[in-house]
């Protein structure tokens, strides 16, 4: 059993840590945990572990987050996995911060990383993982907040988050979509 493990952000130092590569830093533990690095392939930085019998190719696309898409359709194609083994780890300003989202489609709700996926593919019935950010920022200056890092009062609960959001990658590759929504959306 494959999987395509998908961390949305923004390649380039001036991204790291922002709230846009959210999905990178939980890419980067789990595989810093499963003592794996990753190396720059086509579209993206890759790598993969092993848990309970299935493979996880993690990808960190290096298209920019507006061209996410053609590094998910890319990565499907040539390791031949079907949709529903793809979970988009994204960033998401409708949840607060500690609100952790599992789906199985939906709409892109205005993120531009989730648009141009649902473009590429032509729909938008793959699974993402949502992680709140908040909505903590002034009318007008959306794009500044999810490009700006956490608050010194966030970044204390940024591990534990993150270590949940592996829990949940590692359940939706064991149980599925539907068995991991219902452990661990609350």
């Amino acid at each position: 059993m494959k999987y395509l493990i998908v961390g949305l952000g923004n390649i380039g130092p001036e991204y790291k840590d922002t709230r846009h590569n959210i999905g990178f830093m939980i890419l980067d533990e789990l595989a810093k945990q499963e003592g794996a690095s990753f190396h720059n392939m086509r579209l993206a930085y890759y790598t993969e572990v092993n848990h309970k019998g299935r493979t996880l190719h993690l990808i960190k696309p290096t298209t920019y987050m507006n061209l996410s898409g053609k590094a998910v359709s890319y990565w499907m194609n040539q390791l031949k996995i079907p949709v529903q083994n793809v979970l988009i780890l994204v960033d998401d300003l409708a949840l607060p911060l500690g609100t952790l989202r599992l789906k199985p489609k939906g709409s892109a709700a205005g993120h531009n990383g989730l648009r141009n996926i649902e473009q590429v593919l032509m729909h938008n019935g793959y699974p993402r993982l949502r992680f709140g950010i908040g909505d903590n920022f002034p009318k007008g200056r959306q794009v500044d907040f999810v490009l700006s890092g956490f608050d010194d009062d966030e970044k204390p609960e940024l591990p534990a988050l993150i270590d949940r959001s592996i829990e949940m990658i590692k359940s939706f590759a064991t149980i599925g979509t539907e068995l991991t929504m219902t452990q661990f959306n609350k």
